[in-house]
């Protein structure tokens, strides 16, 4: 019997574009997590309330999601690469202004342009992965891309965190990274042919051509809404059964992160068995459960479990969802179909805590995650009873796009 190759082994294309967005993926995470560390310095030091300071954090979500589908009308009209060349140098010089501003409201100016940033690195990160890779290889990029962000959230704080110990303002220097890797997009990444540029249509001509995008939009939008609950309510819950101690708590959070990491290396493999509808189903079920066990024990070591439970289900999700609403979106609209993903999680994360926190503090925060938890059930009901065809390039060779789509500048 002949054995065919395992494709996923298969060398990948465009090795040196593909570093680069790889490196350009950590940074996406790194957004609101870079400044946590010296977030209580900054409160004592320009003497604002806790509300006040959380802005500092939450400010660019906002922006994300109100600029995310300019940033994807500009992508689909000129290509990935000016775009995300000019988002990465703007998010290094916006980040970076936090080294001298001194005025709290010239720092949220800053923060809400430094939005505008982070939208285009997200936005065209994910389109310029769409584009260079199909069928399997295209896989084995997502799964990496999953582990690279997630480790962006660990290292990158983590250096904020240390150069923080110097000077708040030091903590914004980490962002600087963002104007070289905007020189390396320039030299590394394809761009497509203009004739191939076109975005008749918008947004009303990609939901009649895959009204599907609906419903992985509001997947997006339910992983981030849960992913919020448990960033914001998981260290009110370790309070409550007596871990308070910040390194403590942090450990608990780096669960989650790790596990995302493990799964995107083993993703393509998973996704080859298991198809998207399946891959789908399994994340969901892990986030229902991750919020069943912190509504119903309080024993240390199964508190614990769930936020790695929720990394493996975000780690499934996050490469999978991108792959669809990339696929069933028309190629020269795929980057303003990325960008409403975009625009629908930062929301998500937005609104998260203003719908949960409500429901906890009129009855208790083991209610509030059993209540999250029902929603979670509700979804994979949902997907249990609808068809999810594979995409296209699912079935595809996995070669890179053919070069004569592509131009090097």
């Amino acid at each position: 019997m002949m054995v065919e190759p395992d494709s996923t082994r298969s060398p990948v294309g465009y090795p040196g574009a593909l570093a680069v967005l790889l490196f350009v993926s950590t940074l996406g995470v790194m957004a609101g997590a870079t400044v946590m560390p010296v977030l209580e310095v900054i409160r004592g030091d320009l003497g604002v309330s806790g509300t006040a300071a959380g802005l500092i954090i939450t400010a660019h979500g906002l922006a994300i999601a109100v600029s995310s589908p300019l940033i994807g009308w500009l992508v689909d009209r000129w290509g990935v690469r000016a775009p995300l060349a000019g988002g990465l140098v703007l998010y290094g010089i916006a980040g970076g202004s936090g080294l001298f501003i001194t005025s709290y409201p010239v720092l949220i100016v800053s923060r809400l342009i430094f939005g505008v940033g982070a939208a285009a690195v997200f936005s065209g990160t994910t389109t310029a992965l769409l584009a260079l890779y199909q069928g399997t290889q295209r896989d084995r990029v997502m799964g990496w891309r999953s582990t690279t962000t997630s480790l962006g959230g660990l290292i990158w704080p983590l250096l904020a965190g240390a150069v923080g110990g110097i000077s708040w303002h030091a903590a914004f220097a980490v962002y600087l990274i963002g104007i070289p890797l905007g020189v390396a997009v320039l030299m590394t990444i394809p761009r497509l042919d203009a004739s191939q540029r076109t975005t008749t249509g918008g947004p009303l001509r990609l939901l009649r051509q895959g009204p599907a995008l609906l419903g992985f939009y509001a997947l997006m939008i339910s992983a981030a809404l849960l992913l919020y609950a448990l960033v914001v309510f998981l260290p009110q819950r370790l309070a409550e059964v007596g871990v308070t101690e910040p390194f403590l708590v942090s450990l608990y959070s780096v669960g989650s992160a790790v596990s995302m990491s493990l799964v995107g290396l083993v993703y393509a493999r998973v996704r080859a068995r298991l198809g998207y509808a399946n891959l789908l189903r399994v994340a969901v079920a892990l986030w229902a459960s991750t919020f069943l066990l912190l509504g119903t024990t309080n024993h240390l070591a199964l508190i614990a479990v769930a936020p790695v439970l929720f990394g493996l289900g975000n780690g499934i999700a996050f490469p999978a969802l991108t792959v669809l609403i990339g696929e069933t979106a028309p190629p020269e609209l795929r980057g303003q179909a990325v960008s409403l993903s975009a625009t629908g999680s930062f929301a998500g994360q937005f609104a998260s805590p203003l719908l949960l926190g409500p429901v906890i503090e009129a009855t208790t925060i083991t209610t509030g995650f059993l209540v999250t938890s029902g929603i979670a059930v509700l979804a994979l009901l949902a997907l249990f009873a609808t068809r999810i065809p594979a995409p296209a390039s699912a079935v595809t060779d996995s070669r890179p796009t053919p070069a004569k789509t592509l131009v090097r500048s």
